[in-house]
């Protein structure tokens, strides 16, 4: 099913404009930038000041939660103390549950954004067993509740964006459809045939989860199924309860960046568990990215698309020492440009070394290979670590592994027994070099690109082998120059997530020249693994960032909870201000810390709720001792 317009020759999806108040979504427009305020939306002057600080930053559309007809009514002052300010940017109702607070919102705002997931449906957690007649009755429920709002819509001009999220999927079709992007797709396109009837088309749709590959396939899924029904919505993106900090950034630029690489997206919203303003540079730096790819060098198509984009599934590849097969992908780091390497040198890459014990400590997130270039290296290494020289620099001593270009691999006969790493690009992969390659066990390929599209020529390159039955293992390598640390972090995680996502890569390689320290690089590359979720190296928050809808301080409680629990490898944490997406979400969650009243917390081990109502100060104490009542917790080193 196509999804793009091309997977080797960067273009944007045409999609049908629509307009937001005076802002242009799809079309021929810019890809907007928006947000959503964290105030109550009853205290207008605090909403107000939140929203003037975005639109300052860069926000073009500001979203306000309205989770009932008094929230929805007061949207009216907020929206009147803006514009007497000056500020007409368009306002967005967020509604979840309540129909009559959308037909109110939607008389005021410029949108409303809708869940299919809660607009019409309460969620119990109930798996039900429908006929098609039955399913068509609750088909027929929907339409009658949601038509009064299409209707006023319409009349008033007010835009509507339906929004599925992954963790808010009804009991009725998770029970038709299950857990699944194509469950997601189809709890959208239920509503949108309804506004289809009533022939109102000022529609966005969205398809946001917390798991970058649900979220990934299921917008890819939406674009396939619209253009096989001839539609062309615009589309929003986001990944939804991204988190905080470092994590949250990498996870948001992997999931939406990965969709802009297709050319998909009209409007996007990175979604930390931070103030709002502090989303707007992330998701201006993630479209920056994107700045030169219309004019990249050519990319011959691809003809033949072995590529599962619509699930995931990894590239079959050999094993080669403890690269490829089913090993997860490793990190190699670059120490090559270094005047002179020592044991300290290591430190940065997750080993630190012990005088008094003569012994090496080695962390979750240390690095597997390390470049080294022409170094020579006069002194021990940790047992687990492997070191790459340059062939010329290998050929004179034999240790470690060498790096040979494609010509050296081609022409040297004098090479390793155990691994050779192949330093190539795409104009380098000759029938000559395939028929080498295919044979030799030993070959590894590090892969690297300067085409500016180089995420469609990196994914040529694996289409090639592929399609050549070629299994050797390649790490994906790429080579960036002057970065600021938040381009590189913002960067790397879209050229590497693309195609991680879609099961490409036994390995990667960030040469960052005259960008961020050794340190950064490193903890980068883990954070890029784990936010495709192909190497879990450390605890995973699933947190959502704050609105009026929020009973605890996010920041805050989000802090408490990583300190206490940041060294649970491997375990997933939903931390969820409201009732709204916690339970939903606690499907991609082992555990769930959900507001469910003013200063009141509740526990879920998975979607079961274990424990009600806990004082907000005893909280964390609780969600400790039910991950050690299953058997997740160790105690710290």
């Amino acid at each position: 099913m196509k999804y793009c317009n091309s997977l080797t020759k960067y273009s944007r999806l045409k999609t049908k404009e629509v307009n937001i108040g005076n802002v242009g979504i799809g079309g021929s427009n810019p890809i907007r930038i928006q947000s959503m305020t964290t105030t109550s939306t009853m205290n207008t002057d605090d909403t107000v000041n939140e929203s003037i600080r975005m639109i300052d930053a860069g926000c073009e559309l500001v979203r306000i939660t309205a989770p009932n007809r008094k929230e929805a009514e007061n949207l009216k002052n907020i929206k009147a103390a803006l514009n007497d300010k000056g500020y007409n940017t368009p306002l967005i109702a967020d509604i979840h549950y309540t129909p009559n607070a959308a037909e109110i919102a939607a008389k005021i705002v410029e949108k409303v954004r809708i869940n299919p997931g809660n607009y019409a449906d309460k969620k119990k957690f109930e798996t039900l067993n429908y006929t098609d007649e039955s399913y068509n009755e609750e088909l027929e429920r929907i339409r009658i509740k949601f038509t009064p709002l299409v209707k006023i819509c319409k009349k008033n001009n007010t835009a509507m964006r339906i929004g599925t999220n992954h963790g808010s999927l009804s009991d009725r079709i998770l029970s038709r459809y299950g857990d699944t992007p194509k469950g997601m797709v189809e709890s959208a396109m239920e509503f949108l045939r309804i506004c289809r009837d009533e022939n109102y088309h000022d529609i966005i749709l969205s398809m946001k989860a917390s798991n970058t590959r649900v979220m990934v396939q299921a917008y890819r899924l939406l674009v396939a199924e619209m253009l096989k029904e001839d539609m062309s919505y615009p589309l929003h993106l986001g990944v939804t309860e991204a988190g905080e900090g470092e994590d949250g950034r990498i996870k948001s630029a992997v999931g939406i960046g990965t969709l802009l690489a297709d050319g998909i997206g009209d409007t996007i919203r990175v979604s930390l568990t931070e103030a709002p303003e502090f989303e707007i540079p992330v998701a201006k730096k993630i479209l920056s990215h994107f700045k030169e790819f219309n004019n990249h060098k050519l990319i011959a198509e691809i003809n033949k698309n072995p590529l599962k984009s619509f699930s995931y599934l990894k590239r079959l590849s050999n094993v080669v020492l403890n690269i490829g097969g089913k090993n997860a992908p490793i990190v190699q780091a670059d120490l090559s440009s270094k005047a002179k390497i020592t044991p300290a040198s290591f430190f940065a890459l997750g080993y630190n070394y012990s005088v008094p014990l003569d012994k090496w400590h080695i962390s979750e997130m240390a690095a597997d290979y390390v470049f080294v270039g022409n170094h020579d290296i006069d002194f021990e290494v940790p047992g687990t670590l492997r070191l790459i020289f340059n062939y010329k620099k290998w050929k004179k001593n034999k240790n470690g592994y060498p790096l040979l270009s494609s010509t050296e691999y081609l022409t040297e006969t004098d090479q390793s027994k155990k691994m050779n790493m192949i330093d190539m690009y795409l104009s380098d992969l000759s029938e000559e070099l395939k028929k080498k390659i295919k044979l030799d066990k030993t070959a590894v390929l590090l892969i690297n690109t300067q085409n500016k599209n180089g995420i469609a020529e990196q994914r040529k390159l694996f289409v090639d082998l592929i399609n050549s039955n070629i299994k050797n293992p390649v790490i994906i390598g790429r080579t960036y120059k002057n970065l600021s640390d938040e381009q590189l972090q913002i960067s790397s995680s879209i050229d590497f997530g693309s195609l991680l996502l879609d099961g490409l890569g036994d390995g990667i390689f960030i040469n960052a020249i005259n960008s961020s320290s050794d340190q950064i690089i490193n903890q980068l590359s883990f954070g890029i693994l784990q936010a495709t979720r192909t190497r879990i190296s450390k605890t995973e928050y699933i947190s959502c960032p704050s609105c009026g809808r929020t009973l605890f301080d996010l920041q805050e409680t989000t802090a408490k909870i990583r300190k206490e629990t940041d060294h649970l490898k491997g375990v997933k944490i939903g931390i969820m201000g409201c009732i709204v997406n916690g339970p939903g979400e606690m499907a991609d969650a082992d555990y769930g810390y959900v507001g469910t009243g003013v200063g009141k917390i509740t526990l879920y081990k998975e979607q079961t709720v274990v424990e009600k109502n806990i004082p907000e100060e005893k909280a964390v104490e609780a969600l400790i001792n039910l991950i050690k009542k299953y058997g997740d917790w160790v105690d710290k080193k």
